[in-house]
């Protein structure tokens, strides 16, 4: 199961708001010509903000409580949808980054690059 509280929960806060975000802060990176890891950072970053959303405001999990509480379970289940929301954000992030850093090397060095896809580019053939 994706979602902790409810799916409309899971779509709109991860998906639709932390997705934008991340999707924001790949690109970010992507614009300051900073390597791909770093939008994953910032991803990682904006889960556990996701989490403690989700924690104060809908009841859900946090890490912090679930090792306070010393539940094997509680922090199992807590790290679960952790890693869960870390992926979902992790690809939003990496989609924003590849989707910048493409259009940067089209638009930056079109003597030398060509546009693919909307996530790649390839050499001139000369």
């Amino acid at each position: 199961m994706l979602w902790e509280t409810a799916p409309h929960h899971f779509f709109v806060l991860t998906c639709a708001i932390g997705g934008a975000a991340a999707f924001l802060a790949g690109r970010a990176a992507a614009l300051a010509w900073r390597p791909m890891l770093q939008s994953v950072v910032y991803a990682l970053l904006l889960t556990l903000a996701i989490r403690f959303f989700y924690y104060a405001l809908l009841g859900g999990s946090f890490i912090v409580p679930a090792i306070a509480s010393g539940d094997p379970s509680a922090i199992a289940s807590t790290l679960y949808y952790t890693l869960i929301d870390g992926l979902v954000l992790s690809a939003a992030a990496l989609l924003g980054y590849r989707v910048t850093r493409t259009s940067q090397m089209v638009t930056q060095y079109p003597w030398l690059y060509r546009r693919t896809s909307p996530l790649s580019w390839a050499p001139l053939d000369t």
